[in-house]
């Protein structure tokens, strides 16, 4: 009966382990445009006036260039200008 028990508990862990590494990251993490925490030429693509895709940002912290970030964590990234936003800023002068 101990046997059986302890076999069960195992085979009940190993299920947990496989059904947990076949669910991809990207459909365990959402991720949200957070602007203005990108360094210069690290945005990610298509972020606004004065960018053509990824990697074209100007300035660091440019406040109308993205980068992808982790849903949730976009308010909470402190830049030298303030946080991030979600929502595009003006475009560098």
């Amino acid at each position: 009966m101990k046997s059986t028990v302890v076999t069960m508990a195992l085979a009940g862990s190993l299920a947990s382990a496989i059904a947990t590494l076949s669910v991809p990251a990207s459909a365990a993490e959402t991720k949200e445009k957070c602007f203005g925490v990108a360094l210069t030429g690290q945005n990610d693509c298509a972020a606004g006036p004065g960018t053509t895709c990824a990697g074209t940002s100007k300035v660091d912290y440019q406040q109308n260039a993205w980068k992808l970030v982790p849903a949730g964590t976009c308010l909470t990234l402190k830049t030298p200008n303030g946080y991030g936003t979600l929502e595009a800023g003006p475009a560098p002068v």
